[in-house]
């Protein structure tokens, strides 16, 4: 049977417009791929295919070699989706090869620049608007609403080189990370959550790691100091240093065995010379002399003030201290007449040097004109009955004075204080006697002084007894003082067997 020319040509026709149909269907469906800029060579290349294959329909009509078999048709719909690219072929390279390697945009971080160039700075944390692009960490101050501008730009900082790792030491803020660049500066870049330190940590990595690749020439310097150190190895637990590698250094253990050899000698000699100062005392509190044989070579004088009123007695031979008679013999020479005797205070200081003269048994003559102020005289002489170790009033008669004074019949309670003051001891009783005679003289000149009976109980009761223990009321026992002064005041004369001259 003869073929037919005409039939084979329509036929042939349809076939083609059939495959030209499946071609420009197959190119629809391949996402549209955005090239940067600069990759002009690219573009032209991708355009120049897409306006071959939509021409090919011209070119099948003349030769069925230029027809697309069904094996080259892709066989699923693709993916819009960037992160799905890598199942697509010939799109997943050219997509990769002209993706950004940072996609993040800028963001305000807290900064602070602890070091520039190995010099150490003083850490001052700022809100700083980053940027980050290829090969730099661009700072600015603020964020302008059209985009960073280049004049607001503070700080540059050179990835290439550079070390980066999470830091607990430089500040004790939470989501700190360093930047170390390769001429020593340092930078402290901390987020408030740890999401957005992580991000950008991970970014600036990334970034580091590309700008290091290109340029292998550098060397990074340690911050203060002209020694040079490996990449990846100046921070400690940086994600590219294994502890294996930690271990290997020699260096970097010989310097530490060398800082930590140095600290524990000085400790070791600090121990040293902290055990011989202690032998050396030792030695000392064990050759000192004795107190009797420090008071025997004059080293150590007894002192007046603060002694036992027995003790200082037998020391001086009397009954009645003689600091006691001189203050008293004072008073009555040229004080009975002082407004305010012995309830006015004297100058504290003059007073305090009066008595270093009497402890220190240095000759006193209180008719110095240092000692002109008579209330300092009677100050001194109060402070010597309060720093008594045992009151002039010994604390086992305290309480029998307190229930004799509650008696309400007077003789009968006259008998009872007078029988406690002769049970007392003989420098108690004697001082008590002398000092009681000085204070009626006192009230002789009421008129003159402004003293009443019941204002000397006030000043000499606390000052001439007081409880061994005070476990009871302090106001209740400051009552039964005044009134246990101011009643033997009263009745001294009867008490004492004083003269009624």
């Amino acid at each position: 049977m003869a073929k037919d020319p005409a039939g084979d040509e329509v036929l042939q026709v349809k076939l083609s417009s059939i495959r030209i149909t499946n071609l420009q269907n197959a190119v629809k469906q391949v996402p549209l791929i955005q090239l940067p800029q600069n990759s002009a060579a690219a573009q032209g290349a991708v355009q120049m295919r897409i306006k071959n294959s939509q021409s090919s329909g011209d070119r099948l009509s003349q030769s069925k070699s230029m027809v697309l078999q069904d094996s080259d048709l892709p066989q699923k719909p693709l993916s819009r989706h960037r992160r799905n690219q890598s199942q697509h072929g010939v799109a997943l390279t050219v997509a990769t090869a002209f993706e950004p390697l940072v996609d993040l945009k800028g963001e305000h971080l807290n900064v602070a620049k602890i070091s520039e160039n190995g010099k150490k700075q003083r850490k001052n944390w700022t809100s700083m608007w980053t940027v980050l692009t290829t090969d730099e960490l661009l700072l600015y101050k603020d964020k302008q609403e059209t985009g960073v501008k280049t004049g607001g730009k503070t700080d540059v900082v050179q990835l290439c080189g550079a070390v980066i790792d999470w830091t607990t030491e430089k500040s004790s803020k939470k989501n700190v990370f360093q930047i170390t660049t390769n001429t020593g500066s340092e930078y402290l870049i901390q987020a408030d959550s740890y999401s957005t330190a992580s991000k950008w940590l991970d970014a600036i990595r990334r970034t580091v790691d590309s700008s290091t690749k290109e340029d292998r020439g550098f060397a990074l310097r340690k911050s203060n100091s002209s020694e040079f150190l490996p990449r990846h190895s100046s921070l400690p637990g940086h994600g590219s240093a294994s502890p294996s590698m930690k271990q290997r250094n020699p260096v970097h253990r010989r310097s530490i065995n060398m800082f930590g050899s140095s600290k524990l000698k000085h400790s070791a000699s600090d121990s040293a010379d902290k055990n011989g100062v202690k032998n050396r005392l030792k030695k000392f509190i064990i050759r000192r002399p004795s107190m009797k044989t420090l008071q025997e070579k004059g080293l150590i004088k007894d002192r007046v003030f603060g002694c036992h009123l027995l003790t200082l007695c037998e020391r001086e031979g009397t009954t009645v201290p003689k600091f006691v008679k001189i203050c008293l013999e004072a008073v009555e020479k040229r004080g009975l007449e002082a407004d305010g005797i012995y309830r006015v205070s004297g100058n504290l200081a003059t007073i305090q040097k009066l008595r270093f003269i009497v402890d220190q048994e240095e000759e006193l003559n209180l008719d110095h004109s240092q000692w002109e102020d008579i209330h300092v005289i009677t100050g001194a002489l109060k402070m010597f009955f309060r720093e008594l170790p045992e009151p002039l009033f010994p604390f086992r008669f305290f309480q029998q004075f307190v229930e004799a004074v509650k008696i309400k019949e007077s003789k009968q309670k006259t008998q009872a204080v007078k029988k406690l003051i002769q049970q007392m001891p003989k420098p108690n009783h004697d001082t008590l006697k002398l000092l009681f005679s000085h204070l009626q003289r006192v009230l002789a000149f009421s008129r003159e002084n402004l003293m009443s009976t019941q204002g000397i109980g006030i000043v000499f009761g606390p000052t001439l007894m007081w409880p061994e223990l005070d476990a009871g009321n302090m106001a209740v026992n400051m009552i039964y003082q005044n009134q246990i002064v101011e009643f033997i005041l009263i009745e001294s004369r009867e008490i004492f067997n004083l003269d009624r001259k």
